[in-house]
């Protein structure tokens, strides 16, 4: 299903249509956006396929250019599919918007419309100009998404990175200040661990130590009380009771 159908007639708008599906169809998704020349199949019969996804659409958007209303003769054809298409979808009661493309095009007037069109006048139209097209593909976006409240949850601007899977933190009864970085500089006043592989203790209390050396573990109780286990490379020191104890790794 579509939910934005974009009109506009070639030779006059084209290219600013296809750079508005382009940016819709990153934000919400291609499937959302109906543009003709993109969205029909070839081999299908396409004033079927177009009318079958204006109707399934929920929104229409009129790219209009500085020529549009020159094209007269055709927006008086009842065969001319930019009007046909417009026309059915005021039948269909889908909300239009205009959207005025390049700063020379003005606003619509009823005088220059035929009847049958003439509520395009009356309607709010958005400017688009391609000098500030970043700013106005974002506006037109956002018109879109407050048009079509489904469009929100498969916003692409708006969605929330997720932590990555596998990580859990939980952080209970901590008086003072914790910080979990990657890399950082700076004094910390506290336990800094780097690169741990394997269980690690700080504070008070006893540790289960369950060795791989040491036939179904060891308890190790006592304040100041430090397990190293595997290979260690550089001096080791501990500070207990007021001595420096130091201990050399053989080399």
């Amino acid at each position: 299903m579509s939910d934005v159908f974009i009109n506009y007639r070639t030779g006059d708008g084209e290219k600013t249509a296809a750079l508005i599906d382009q940016e819709l169809s990153r934000r919400f998704g291609s499937d959302r956006i109906f543009r003709a020349s993109k969205s029909i199949a070839p081999g299908r019969a396409y004033p079927q396929e177009l009318l079958t996804g204006l109707r399934r659409s929920a929104v229409l958007l009129a790219v209009i250019g500085p020529d549009w209303t020159n094209f007269q003769t055709r927006l008086s054809d009842p065969e001319d599919w930019v009007r046909k298409e417009i026309v059915e979808a005021f039948a269909c009661e889908l909300p239009v918007v205009p959207v005025l493309d390049g700063r020379k095009t003005e606003r619509l007037s009823s005088t220059d419309l035929p009847a049958e069109l003439g509520r395009l006048a009356e309607i709010q139209s958005v400017l688009f100009s391609t000098q500030d097209a970043e700013a106005g593909l974002k506006r037109l976006g956002d018109v879109v998404a407050d048009l079509v409240p489904g469009l929100r949850d498969l916003d692409r601007d708006t969605a929330r990175p997720s932590a990555p899977e596998g990580v859990i933190n939980s952080i209970r009864d901590v008086s003072g200040t914790a910080v979990q970085s990657r890399d950082f500089t700076g004094d910390v006043g506290g336990t800094v661990v780097k690169g741990s592989h394997g269980p690690v203790h700080t504070g008070h209390g006893g540790i289960y130590q369950n060795s791989r050396h040491v036939t179904g573990g060891r308890h190790f109780s006592g304040d100041g009380m430090t397990y190293f286990e595997g290979d260690h490379h550089g001096d080791i020191r501990h500070r207990i009771g007021g001595s420096d104890r130091h201990e050399d790794d053989g080399r």
